[in-house]
């Protein structure tokens, strides 16, 4: 009994992943949302980038270069 406990143990603690970039840890919802309605504002502005502050152009720019389907040459 003690065997198959330690074995089921193992399998467990193996298969756990404390890898930040895993799919199974949560984000933090909050600045999430904070984020989506910085962005929101930021698109209805898109149309004239000239307007923009430079705060705003960032977030416009990160987000559009998120949306790109260029490769990800900083890794």
């Amino acid at each position: 009994m003690r065997l198959i406990s330690i074995f089921f143990l193992t399998l467990m603690l193996s298969n756990c992943s404390l890898n930040e970039d895993s799919q199974y840890w949560t984000e933090n919802s909050i600045e999430t949302k904070s984020n989506q309605k910085n962005l929101k504002k930021v698109l209805k502005k898109a149309d004239d980038p000239t307007s923009m502050t430079l705060e705003e152009y960032e977030i416009y720019i990160d987000d559009y270069t998120k949306k790109s389907k260029y490769p990800d040459i900083s890794k």
